[in-house]
């Protein structure tokens, strides 16, 4: 016996296998848990056994069609996991049968000008790319019904199936003694709020933060700023139940925008609008209809009239908006007030939420003239290949709580539970074992 209970891998290698998938066959309905062919790797692929999955809200989104140019079916998603190498193809050199890895939906081929730059960690061919159904060695799907229908590909990735092929640009040789249920979440959520935290912003002792939606992403950033030694870290959600979580996690103070009284349809996910606020930025409309001044005073108070850090992790532009006005402003209420337009300031907003509207930025050009800076993080700006390693390195070290990022643990066929518990808003991150 192998890993894990399944077969030793020398038994499968250079064969084509048939296991269980959970397949998508179209969007919003359940997955479907078949039993599918996968081919053996090709040039520079590599197939992997997995042996924990979880889901993110990319999943979701994905397997409700939010963005019909994206659907196609049927699909097999997922992208947070980790696994055991089960064979590799010709000219992979960096890994071996064995090889404990996580597979990342932002590739690194190492050749390329991206790859060599130390600007960006997006890779010339293996960026992330919801479009990409197929591999890119011969445009065909590795992935079939076992009737010959071909299964497509999911973000490079794929992982809700016991086994998957990637490109070897998309995989990471971790340590073997690391903890494989919590590398799981290296895969995507953790390593995105916390790199965003660490790599993008490069949050700084003893400033705030305001972090905008407390999924895993958000509490991943809460994560990263405590570990940087923010002295305040805000949290927003419409959700009082991240309240506790976030605390446990490092926020400092928690805001629920219905807490309030303004209209959730106004202020969508985690708005609350008043420009001078350190948490959220209040709209005009906000002010004209009589919020209490006391309350805005005291939210002032807490950072002198803004944060230095304050990241979006909703998908929303309305919320993506409030972010960026919480950040520093010099004299908000009294320009509010005299309902002046014009603010000064300084901050840096960090956008993560994957936004599927066709809506532009809600931001004027001479916003950005007073200061504040807004930038986009795929992945934390970790290059997967390279600094993961050394990433997982430190959170064996005990300087990342992984742990609690994990809310339940279910087996892969109850994956169709899992998804509900994250509509629901009732967990985090659900470990589904294979």
């Amino acid at each position: 016996m192998g890993i894990n209970g399944f077969s030793t891998l020398s038994e499968t290698t250079g064969k084509v296998i048939t296991c269980k998938a959970a397949v998508a066959r179209g969007p919003g309905q359940p997955l479907v848990m078949e039993e599918i062919r996968v081919d053996t790797p090709q040039k520079m692929e590599v197939r992997i056994k997995i042996l924990f999955t979880s889901i993110c809200h990319t999943d979701l989104s994905a397997w409700q069609g939010e963005n019909e140019a994206q659907q196609v079916y049927p699909r097999i998603l997922g992208h947070e996991a980790v696994g055991v190498v089960e064979s590799v193809g010709e000219g992979v050199v960096d890994m071996k049968e064995g090889d404990h890895v996580v597979p990342i939906f932002n590739g690194e081929c190492g050749d390329c000008a991206y790859c060599k730059s130390q600007k960006t960690n997006l890779c010339d061919k293996f960026r992330v790319n919801p479009f990409k159904s197929v591999m890119l060695n011969d445009g065909k799907c590795r992935f079939s019904t076992k009737e010959g229908e071909p299964i497509f590909h999911f973000l490079n990735t794929s992982t809700f199936s016991e086994y998957t092929v990637l490109d070897s640009a998309c995989v990471v040789k971790i340590d073997s003694k690391a903890p494989l249920k919590n590398m799981t979440l290296l895969s995507c959520g953790v390593s995105t709020g916390l790199g965003a935290a660490w790599n993008t912003a490069n949050v700084q002792a003893g400033s705030t933060v305001a972090v905008f939606g407390l999924g895993a992403v958000g509490l991943a950033v809460v994560e990263g700023a405590r570990a940087r030694g923010a002295s305040k870290i805000i949290g927003v959600d419409l959700n009082d139940n991240k309240q506790v979580k976030g605390q446990a996690m490092g926020i400092t103070h928690f805001l629920n925008p219905k807490d309030f009284g303004i209209p959730v349809h106004e202020v969508c996910l985690s708005t609350i609008t008043y420009q001078s606020t350190c948490i959220l930025s209040l709209f005009l409309w906000s002010l004209s209809h009589g919020n209490q001044d006391h309350e805005l005073r005291k939210i002032k108070e807490m950072t002198q009239g803004g944060v230095d850090y304050s990241f979006e992790c909703a998908g929303n532009l309305d919320v993506l908006r409030d972010a960026f006005l919480s950040t520093h402003d010099e004299d908000a209420c009294t320009m509010a007030r005299e309902s002046k337009m014009i603010t000064s300031g300084w901050g840096l907003t960090v956008v993560l939420g994957v936004h599927p509207t066709p809506r532009m930025l809600p931001l004027h050009p001479m916003e950005l003239f007073d200061g504040r800076r807004i930038v986009a993080s795929v992945f934390g700006d970790f290059k997967g290949k390279t600094q993961l390693p050394h990433f997982v390195r430190e959170c064996m070290q005990g300087g990342v709580k992984l742990e609690e990022f994990i809310s339940h643990e279910l087996p892969f066929s109850k994956i169709n539970e899992a998804f509900q518990l994250l509509i629901d808003g009732k967990s985090l991150r659900c470990l589904l074992h294979l």
